[in-house]
């Protein structure tokens, strides 16, 4: 029996939309139904109008996500395009919705001379998935930023929460209520009036020098044990360029496995 859907709702959603053309790696299966809110008000309408058991799924850009073969049950909903809300709040505070795109803020943060903003210009996401993990790249953390958030429950209720009722690690991120999902933040920096693009500029060369930017993957795979990296432990043991089906460890960069064109979830 297929999920039921509120009659305001059935022409606003996809069934059975193939992950696979929303993912970095363009693999998953379908989701059983997609969902795309204009806002956020809408988005509260249609958790509400859901039945309780439903699973929810979130995507943004749909990086470092690998989607099973068989698809998903219940819902996927999309941020991307949606929850897209970027200002500046303060003189050193900003605040942004789920759906802004990491780079997004690194850009507009050096427009508006705070920092230390670059490293987000190396998080290929969303603000939503990089505050779910503690996403960083280049030494900084998504968490290192963070005053309060901002959260939608099932039943379409919204909340403000300071950063210090998370429990919050290195690519992990601990909530007190398991059915929150984030919204927006707010996020505090420096001024930094002499701040430059070409700062942003130069740690996206840094990037494309020593990583297979422009290949289908999901960016770094593994986290880095205590002392060590992921990246020199896989080449250390022979496997760059290993390859199962349409998938290979990048002979780039070890921890990433790049889709060829036509890998499966299964390959990955």
């Amino acid at each position: 029996m297929s999920l039921a859907i509120a009659p305001e709702f059935r022409e606003r959603v996809r069934r059975d939309e193939p992950l696979s053309r929303h993912t970095s790696w363009h693999v998953g299966g379908p989701a059983e139904v997609f969902f795309n809110p204009r806002d956020r008000v809408e988005l509260a309408e249609f958790l509400r109008s859901l039945p309780p058991a439903v699973p929810i799924h979130w995507i943004g850009l749909g990086s470092n996500l690998l989607v099973r073969d068989g698809g998903l049950k219940g819902v996927v909903v999309s941020t991307h395009g949606a929850l897209d809300l970027l200002d500046r709040t303060g003189e050193s505070t900003v605040r942004a919705e789920a759906g802004v795109a990491c780079a997004r803020i690194a850009r507009q943060c050096i427009k508006w001379g705070l920092g230390p903003a670059e490293f987000f210009a190396g998080i290929p996401g969303t603000l939503g998935g990089a505050l779910a993990m503690n996403a960083g790249a280049f030494g900084g953390e998504t968490w290192g930023h963070v005053l309060a958030v901002t959260t939608i429950d099932r039943g379409g209720a919204t909340r403000t929460r300071p950063a210090s009722e998370y429990r919050v690690g290195y690519r992990e991120v601990i909530g007190p209520e398991p059915d929150e999902w984030f919204l927006e933040a707010s996020l505090s920096f420096e001024s930094r009036p002499a701040a430059h693009e070409s700062e942003v500029r130069a740690l996206l060369e840094r990037r494309r020098a020593s990583q297979p930017i422009g290949e289908w993957s999901c960016g770094s795979v593994f986290t880095n044990p205590p002392g060590d990296h992921a990246a020199r432990l896989i080449e250390a043991a022979g496997l760059k360029g290993f390859r199962i089906g349409g998938a290979s460890v990048s002979e780039k960069h070890a921890n990433f496995i790049i889709n060829h064109g036509e890998a499966s979830a299964a390959d990955l």
